[in-house]
C-alpha cells in the first residue's frame, strides 16, 4: 500500500476531531460522550476530494458503541471538472444502498452548509479492505501486483459485476441527476457536460486539439444508446476489496449522471487498458479479463447490448483528456503533449 497522501487539501485533524463531535452531538441526540480518534487521510488514493478516515465511540442506552466513518469534503479550489455535484454524490450513494444491487459504504448524514468546515461534506460509514492505488501504479507495485493471477481474476470479475449492476437501479428513480432543460439526459447530458469542459479548460490557453475530437465525438454519435445511471469513474481504482478479493464497496461517485449505460464501460475499458493492459513492452496482467472478456460479462450481468462500446471508449479518452488538461493545470506540471492528444483523439 502507498503511504503518500494525494489529497487536494489537508487540515489540522485535532481541530477537524474537535469541529465533528460537536456536530455529531447534534446529530445523535441519544449519545453521550462522543470521542473521535485515529483520523487519517487514505494513501495512494483520493486525489479529487479532500476525505478524511476516523474512529467514533460513544455512550448510548448503558453501553459504550463504535463506529468507523468517513467525512468527504466538498472541493472548492482544487476542482477538477466543471461540475461539482456534491449533493447528488451524496444522494447517489443513498439510493444504491437502499437499491442493494452495488455495494457501498453506508450514508449517514449530509451537512449542506459551509459554516463549519468552509464547504458542504457527508459523512458514511468506513468499510475495511484494500484499494488498488494508482500512486504508484498497483499492476507495478503492492497487493495486487503480488496476488496470484486466480486472485486477480476473482478481483477483476466481481469488479466488473458491480460495475454492471449500477444498471440494475432504475434511471427514473434517480431523476435528481438530470442536467439542465437542454440535456437532461441520455448521451445530450454527457456531450452538454464536456462541451462545457473543453471551453473550461481552455480560459487559460486554447486547446484546439480538444475542440477537434469534441467535434470529431459529436459527428459520429452512435445509435447504440442504452438508458442508464452513470457511476461516472468507473475502475478497479475506486472498488475496496476484502481478504477474499471480492468487492466491499464502490467508491467515488463524484461525477454521477443519467448519461447512459454504456459509458461506464467506455470508462472502465480505457483505464483497464491503461492500468494492466498489454502495451508495447509489457505484457497484461494476468487475471485480469481482456478487453472482450469484460464487454461480455457485463453484457451478461447488465442484460444490455454493447453495440457502438468502440464510440465510448473514444469519448472516454476525449474526457480522460480534458481531465489531464485539467490536472496538469492545478498540479503546475507541464500539460500533456498536443500531438500525443491528437493520436489519442484521432484527430492527427
Amino acid at each position: 500500500m502507498s503511504d503518500v497522501i494525494v489529497a487536494p487539501a489537508v487540515r489540522d485533524l485535532g481541530e477537524l476531531a474537535r469541529q465533528l463531535t460537536d456536530w455529531l452531538a447534534k446529530r445523535m441526540p441519544g449519545a453521550r460522550e462522543i470521542t473521535l480518534g485515529n483520523l487519517d487521510y487514505p494513501r495512494g488514493a483520493g486525489q479529487s476530494h479532500e476525505t478524511i478516515l476516523f474512529d467514533m465511540a460513544w455512550l448510548e442506552g448503558g453501553e459504550r458503541r463504535t463506529q468507523g466513518c468517513v467525512v468527504r469534503i466538498k472541493p472548492q479550489a482544487f476542482t477538477v471538472f466543471p461540475d461539482n455535484p456534491f449533493e447528488q454524490q451524496y444522494r447517489i450513494m443513498q439510493l444504491m444502498h437502499e437499491q442493494g444491487h452495488v455495494r457501498v459504504a453506508k450514508p449517514l448524514w449530509y451537512e449542506p452548509a459551509p459554516d463549519l468546515l468552509r464547504a458542504p461534506f457527508f459523512v458514511m460509514e468506513k468499510v475495511s479492505g484494500r484499494v488498488p492505488v494508482s500512486v504508484p501504479p498497483y499492476r507495478e507495485s503492492g497487493w495486487v501486483f503480488e496476488a496470484s493471477p486466480a486472485q486477480r481474476r476473482r478481483m477483476w470479475e466481481a469488479g466488473v459485476r458491480q460495475m454492471a449492476s449500477v444498471q440494475k437501479v432504475s434511471p427514473d428513480a434517480a431523476r435528481f441527476l438530470a442536467g439542465p432543460d437542454h440535456a437532461r439526459d441520455g448521451l445530450a447530458q454527457e456531450l452538454d457536460k464536456y462541451t462545457r469542459f473543453v471551453a473550461w479548460v481552455q480560459q487559460d490557453r486554447p486547446w484546439p486539439v480538444l475542440e477537434r475530437g469534441l467535434a470529431r465525438i459529436k459527428a459520429l454519435a452512435p445509435q447504440g444508446q442504452p438508458a442508464g445511471i452513470v457511476w461516472g469513474d468507473a475502475r478497479l481504482g475506486n472498488i475496496m476489496f476484502g481478504p477474499d478479493f471480492d468487492v466491499v464497496a464502490v467508491m467515488d461517485w463524484e461525477q454521477p449522471s443519467l448519461g447512459g449505460a454504456l459509458q461506464d464501460l467506455g470508462w472502465w475499458l480505457v483505464n483497464s487498458e491503461a492500468m494492466h493492459g498489454a502495451a508495447p513492452g509489457r505484457e497484461h496482467l494476468a487475471g485480469m479479463g481482456s478487453r472482450e472478456e469484460t464487454i461480455a460479462l457485463w453484457q451478461e450481468v447488465a442484460g444490455l447490448p454493447t453495440d457502438d462500446i468502440g464510440w465510448y471508449e473514444d469519448f472516454t479518452r476525449l474526457k480522460m483528456s480534458c481531465c489531464s488538461v485539467r490536472m496538469s493545470a492545478l498540479r503546475g506540471t507541464p500539460p500533456p503533449d498536443e500531438g500525443w492528444l491528437a493520436k489519442r483523439l484521432k484527430v492527427d
